[in-house]
């Protein structure tokens, strides 16, 4: 048997590799613009519906309201916190892919600040598939599809913009590369650190992970999901949302 520490870190890393994935479309071809902001319309769709019935629904149910409630408020709020202080040192567009990323000549240290805020955008996705194995003993497939399909575009956009901001590849994949290994360990821990804890403190440990989520997808995801203001980036984050759902009640 393998322990479940090491599930989660696997399935941890397998999630945040999609980042990697992500980036070596972007670093390998020019991607469109509009292409790029309907990939992320259709990830943004695909975490809201996770978000929604695989983490805050299943929070609710295991742990009571008052916990779910708090801890998704908690979360939002501490990336809300983090995300503006990393946005005054130039990672406000670490996800955008047409040029409005600061370069390190336009704001020294913003290469730091996006490296970190990426790091801050990938942990809240991979804590809860380690606490996916602490509620039922295996990670939950339609969590993992949602953070993997998310983890995707976010990873082809952030690196078009880091392309078009001058900065070099080992910087690139040298960003995600580190990001999916701690995506890992951010898995591992979640489970080694409620592994038979009480239902409320996993409850709002899940909520506030959704709460974050949440947060980054309205601060981040949603501004480039809206580039070019094309027609149908309501119709694909729906879609997205519906592929999500549907894997959620097909693996229920």
């Amino acid at each position: 048997m393998i322990p479940m520490w090491l599930q989660a870190l696997w399935w941890g890393f397998v999630g945040g590799a999609a980042l990697i994935l992500g980036a070596f479309v972007a670093w390998r071809w020019r991607i469109p613009p509009k292409v790029v902001s309907t990939i992320m319309a259709f990830g943004a769709g695909v975490l809201i519906s996770a978000l929604a019935f695989e983490l805050v629904d299943e929070a609710a149910d295991g742990g009571g309201l008052v916990p779910t409630v708090s801890g998704f408020l908690v979360g939002a709020v501490i990336f809300v916190a983090s995300n503006a202080l990393l946005a005054r040192r130039g990672a406000r567009h670490r996800k955008r892919s047409n040029g409005l990323q600061s370069s390190e000549t336009q704001q020294p240290g913003s290469g730091t600040a996006i490296a970190v805020g990426a790091l801050l955008d990938g942990i809240p996705e991979s804590l809860v598939l380690g606490l996916g194995l602490v509620a039922s003993g295996a990670v939950s497939p339609a969590m993992l599809v949602a953070v993997f399909i998310s983890n995707v575009p976010e990873g082809l956009s952030s690196s078009a913009g880091m392309k078009r901001a001058g900065r070099s590849a080992a910087y690139v994949f040298g960003v995600w590369t580190t990001i999916a290994v701690l995506s890992g360990v951010a898995a591992a821990a979640g489970f080694l650190l409620l592994d038979g804890a009480p239902a409320a403190l996993i409850a709002f440990t899940t909520a506030l992970a959704a709460g974050a989520i949440l947060a980054m997808l309205s601060d981040t995801m949603i501004p480039e999901a809206f580039e070019d203001e094309h027609m149908l980036t309501g119709l694909t984050t729906a879609l997205g949302f519906a592929v999500a759902f549907s894997v959620h009640s097909l693996g229920g």
